[in-house]
């Protein structure tokens, strides 16, 4: 019980028969999920309920829709210290408890963000929003929990865990981590083990790209896919092929080619596609899950696709800069707007969006992220001259959740239940969090968007709440708009206001083998058994 946090923090004075009853079913409740049954909605009669008495952690949302992954309804929730206690229709409250009407409107989990660089040490400066500006733009924007990567300090994972630790103090929502992996030895070997055991960690990134920094070699990367499986944790892919992306680099030099357009050109889809490809494969015999993050060409996506056709276990993440951008903007004659679409793997040409879209809408990928990685244009400029030196990233943390509600769900690609899916369920699920995140139900944590269907939204650099100068959707609108932000039952965004306090944000740990271990074993054992060796022969006497 403890794990889904079905801890409502009852003190004793307060342990009526009413709360007794109420603990009751949401004990029933976690009994449900963990035997993996569907989601439950209470759907009794709970007219006559009066929920709670004065506080200010007890809300009650009025009417809305109510989206999960797998349905939706017009139902009131009910959340009392931080936990949604109820689903469920008419709902009465007190009138001193705190009633937001959402009639009209959409209520969701709040997005979870599988992809993002907050205060990251990366190309000799440092990433412009840290855990403070990044989770205040993402609350923003509807975004309710993100997993960040850590980087480790020399070759060190317990070391960088620390740090990162450090750095998320300030935080202002809740926050999980994937751990890179940039070297092999037995002591990276061990960390990994207590990364997976004792601190929370269920996934480790490996670079294929970024040669002599963070680039990792095959032989590397199969001993860090053993070791995965082993430990139940998740593989993860930056797929590109480092060694021909250095002479792709030199190429666009010799030839005179040093703006941000040369970025991309140095990088083809066809190394994208290369990496995914390989990674994939070694992937395969292991026989372990493998997650390629920002899947950004069509390249990528189609080794994928190919991938899951034939029954491997390879999550396909796109971001949301690949779904809705192209590369048209790199060359723009003016260096700062050019240099702030410069980031790895490069945006692609216009065609590769609208694949990666199709792909998204199918199922051939699972969730959307953001690789938020921003970089003002003074620290862009530092690659003036060369755009090997332009810091690589954008933002898009608080844009995610209504660019891809925009693209996605205005353009009829996908439906209401899918946006949840992608935004939030499947990350919750991937790593292992589900249902404690990722779902409006009795028992799971209170974080909930409302998000208004018929309201319009700007994007400007002006109006965003990162501490960048620049955006990269800049001017971009559309409809579907969040204009409540609930965290951990507590609202952060109202009335275009952030509510936010540092230090309030919790480190959630995520425990391993996630359903994408479920069957491994056998699949083992049929390959043992497959092999018809060793053969026993005899020795000849002579």
């Amino acid at each position: 019980m403890a794990d889904l946090r079905f801890n409502l923090s009852w003190r004793t004075t307060r342990e009526s028969s009413r709360h007794f009853i109420l603990v009751l079913l949401c004990c029933l409740m976690s009994v449900c999920y963990s035997q993996q049954m569907p989601g439950y909605f209470f759907d009794g009669d709970a007219g006559d309920l009066h929920m709670g008495s004065a506080s200010a952690t007890k809300i009650l949302i009025k009417g809305g829709t109510v989206v999960n992954a797998h349905h939706k309804m017009v139902a009131d929730v009910y959340i009392e210290d931080g936990i949604i206690v109820y689903v469920g229709p008419d709902i009465k409250a007190n009138d001193d408890v705190k009633v937001i009407d959402a009639s009209g409107k959409y209520v969701m989990p709040g997005g979870i963000d599988p992809h993002t660089h907050l205060d990251m040490g990366f190309m000799g400066t440092q990433t412009i929003d840290d855990f403070f500006s990044g989770q205040a733009a993402a609350l923003a924007g509807g975004t309710t929990m993100h997993i960040d990567f850590v980087i480790p300090v020399d070759g060190s994972l317990s070391a960088g865990f620390e740090s990162y630790l450090k750095k998320a103090e300030k935080s202002v929502m809740d926050y999980g981590f994937h751990m890179a992996i940039t070297k092999w030895d037995e002591d990276v070997s061990k960390d990994m083990e207590i990364m997976v055991k004792e601190k929370g960690i269920n996934s480790f990134k490996f670079f294929l790209a970024y040669k002599g920094a963070l680039m990792v070699s095959d032989e590397l990367l199969l001993q860090g896919l053993k070791k995965c499986k082993s430990l139940g944790a998740l593989a993860m892919v930056h797929a590109e092929n480092g060694d021909a992306v250095a002479e792709g680099q030199k190429r666009m030099i010799d030839l005179g080619i040093t703006g941000p357009e040369g970025h991309a050109l140095s990088r083809p889809p066809v190394l994208e596609g290369e990496a995914t490809a390989r990674a994939i494969r070694l992937a395969s015999f292991v026989n372990t899950p493998l997650y390629v993050v920002h899947v950004m060409s069509i390249d990528a996506m189609e080794e994928i696709a190919k991938a899951r056709n034939s029954g491997k276990r390879v999550i396909g993440e796109p971001v949301v800069s690949g779904l809705v951008l192209n590369d048209s903007w790199l060359w723009d004659p003016d260096f700062t707007t050019a240099a702030k679409y410069v980031m790895s793997p490069p945006i692609r040409t216009a065609g590769h969006d609208k694949a990666l879209q199709a792909a998204l809408s199918a199922g051939i990928l699972q969730l959307v992220g953001t690789d938020h990685c921003t970089f003002n244009s003074t620290q862009k400029a530092r690659g003036s001259d060369d755009f090997q030196k332009i810091p690589n990233g954008v933002n898009g943390i608080e844009e995610r959740m209504h660019l891809v509600w925009e693209t996605m769900v205005e353009s009829g690609q996908i439906s209401v239940t899918d946006y949840v899916r992608i935004t939030s369920t499947e990350c919750a699920r991937i790593f292992n969090i589900y249902p404690r995140k990722g779902a409006i139900l009795a028992g799971s944590d209170a974080d909930i968007i409302i998000l208004n269907p018929n309201s319009s939204f700007t994007i400007t650099a002006d109006s965003h709440h990162s501490r960048s100068d620049t955006n990269v959707y800049e001017g971009r609108n559309g409809k579907g708009r969040v204009e409540v932000t609930i965290s951990r039952g507590k609202v952060v965004w109202e009335n275009g206001k952030l509510m936010v306090e540092p230090g309030y944000g919790r480190y959630v740990k995520m425990p391993p083998f996630s359903y994408l271990f479920e069957g491994l074993d056998r699949a083992d054992a049929a390959y043992l058994s497959s092999l018809r060796a060793p053969v026993q022969r005899l020795v000849s006497s002579t």
